[in-house]
């Protein structure tokens, strides 16, 4: 029992050599893993100076591939835009709804709808009674106003010989004046159904069956955008015929909400987008309506636009961003350019080693683009389009693809 403490105190004695041995050697280990040159130290150090930093590198080649653009940060003109629903319609401006002047029997019918028109082209003919007796009245008219310019005549002279009476003279000079007020109030009925001057010259001379045509020609060059005529139906001076419209102009009339009326004013411009495959086009508001609907409370706005392609049809609904303000910016750049990485938002902003994300704080927006309040200076080149694949390619390489460093 004596020997045990001196048991006990070899053994803890043997176990510190052997710590020191283990501790020893560790060390050693590690002073040799740790003995670089300077020039060693350096040349790692360079080689992992990005080490931990979100670069992506690509060639030129592959920028362009990805499509991916640069631009230089600087000042712009933020406009501020209201949408409003539209519908494209007509131009009634340039519309014309053709009626018969005359009652009668639909005789032949030379268009269709959706045809091109020239003006004064044949569109039908119409067989007509109450246009046979209107040139008939005229026709009498030029024979009694012959006849009595005749008999004036003649009884003038006999006067002048004292022999007939004044009182016969001025019976027949009378009769003359009544039939000329007849002669031009037939001539004025033929005038108002279409017909000309050299037409009526020509009158006495033409066949009987003449008498009943009448022709309904285009007013002007533009499509038929309405018919509702047929041969044998019957028509009149209310029937509304053809509906014939210039298209090389449209209107886009918009809907106008009361919490929009202060800021949309005539002269504004707005941009006009329609379905899918039709492209936007600009144009200025003409018109804009000083009451409001009861039904829709909207008010109506008004934009003339072009049409030679005959594009926008009318009956499509659109969609216009019309520019109430225009505010300048000292940093403006496109919503394409943002990007949200780790829960900030950023531009890739480019450098001597490549891309890499740059945090900013943004301002006032629109649809297209936004300020830039911090972040981003002046003249730094930056990514306009294409910001998404660089985001995918950072991300690639946080695990460890390795292709974006």
């Amino acid at each position: 029992m004596k020997n045990k403490p001196i048991l006990i105190k070899a053994g803890i004695l043997l176990a510190a050599i052997a710590f020191g041995i283990v501790v020893g050697r560790t060390s050693s280990s590690r002073n040799h893993s740790t003995n670089q040159t300077p020039s060693e130290h350096e040349a790692y150090n360079k080689e992992n100076e990005h080490d931990g930093e979100d670069v992506v590198r690509l060639s030129e080649a592959q920028l362009k591939e990805f499509g991916i653009e640069v631009g230089v940060a600087g000042p712009g003109k933020l406009r501020v835009h209201i949408t409003l629903p539209g519908e494209i319609r007509v131009n009634e401006d340039k519309s014309a709804h053709v009626v018969p002047r005359v009652s009668g029997t639909v005789y032949e019918v030379k268009k269709k709808l959706g045809d091109p028109v020239r003006k004064g082209e044949l569109l039908a003919v119409i067989e007509s009674r109450e246009l046979a007796n209107a040139k008939a009245t005229y026709l009498a008219g030029l024979e009694r106003s012959a006849l009595a310019q005749a008999n004036s005549t003649r009884e003038e002279k006999l006067w002048e010989k004292k022999i007939s009476s004044e009182q016969e003279y001025l019976n027949t000079k009378q009769a003359f004046a009544e039939a000329q007020i007849e002669l031009h109030s037939a001539e004025q009925k033929l005038y108002a159904l279409g017909f000309t001057k050299e037409y009526l010259k020509k009158l006495p001379t033409l066949p009987g069956g003449s008498f009943t045509r009448y022709e309904i020609v285009a007013p002007f060059d533009g499509t038929i955008i309405y018919k509702h005529i047929t041969v044998g139906e019957v028509v009149g001076s209310e029937s509304e015929i053809f509906i014939i419209s210039d298209l090389s102009t449209v209107w886009v009339d918009l809907s106008v909400y009361q919490k929009d009326l202060a800021y949309i004013q005539k002269g504004q411009t707005a941009v006009i987008a329609a379905r899918h495959g039709v492209p936007g086009i600009k144009g200025e508001i003409f018109y804009v309506g000083r009451t409001v609907g009861e039904d829709t409370r909207t008010a109506l706005a008004r934009i003339v636009i072009p049409n030679h392609q005959e594009q926008y049809r009318p009956g499509i609904f659109v969609t216009a961003n019309v520019t109430v303000d225009e505010i300048d910016v000292p940093l403006l750049v496109p919503k394409s350019s943002l990007q949200t990485v780790e829960g900030k938002t950023c531009v890739f902003i480019q450098d001597d080693d490549g891309f890499e994300p740059q945090p900013i704080f943004i301002g006032r927006s629109n649809k297209t683009h936004v300020e830039v309040i911090s972040g981003l200076s002046p003249g730094q080149r930056y990514v306009t389009k294409g910001a998404f694949t660089l985001k995918a390619q950072l991300s690639k390489s946080s695990f460890g693809d390795g292709n974006g460093h």
